[in-house]
């Protein structure tokens, strides 16, 4: 198969660098990246849009920290509705690897070190479900209870 061409989108509020670790997962593989970084996560479905219709990407991954304040799960909320919309216009896949601060609280307070290890590895795994979806779809199990951030918890026998 011919490199499949991913595009990324992260941006400038996230506190961790995801695309880094988009980059590493998907070093062995056969896939060109090209990275758009935009503000915030709003910003994200028209750059994953562009980078589909113009930059003839076969598949996007938005890259979105969400803070812990009401208001940014209220934001990361209208991303995804756009996200989801621009799926649709764009009959390409957008992976949304959305990352809140609130999955790595203890007591009220952001533990960092489980921030970034929960967005990077989110980041990996989205970007080899990315790669598979569009090179090797039959790598896809469904009910094999793997998550993205976290261990997998495997399925129920």
């Amino acid at each position: 198969m011919n490199k499949v061409k991913i595009g990324v989108v992260d941006t400038t509020f996230s506190r961790v660098d995801m695309y880094s670790a988009v980059a590493e997962a998907l070093n062995e593989l056969p896939v060109e990246l090209v990275r758009k970084t935009v503000p915030g996560m709003k910003d994200t479905p028209v750059a994953c849009k562009i980078l589909l219709e113009k930059e003839g990407c076969n598949i996007a991954i938005a890259l979105c920290h969400v803070g812990k304040e009401k208001i940014d799960e209220q934001c990361a909320h209208e991303a995804n509705i756009g996200i989801q919309f621009a799926q649709l216009l764009s009959n390409k896949h957008i992976l949304g690897v959305f990352v809140h601060e609130t999955e790595a609280l203890i007591e009220g307070k952001l533990n960092e070190n489980e921030f970034k290890e929960i967005a990077l590895n989110r980041a990996r795994k989205h970007a080899l479900n990315a790669y598979w979806l569009i090179a090797e779809p039959n790598a896809l199990k469904a009910g094999s209870g793997k998550r993205q951030g976290k261990q997998d918890v495997g399925e129920i026998k």
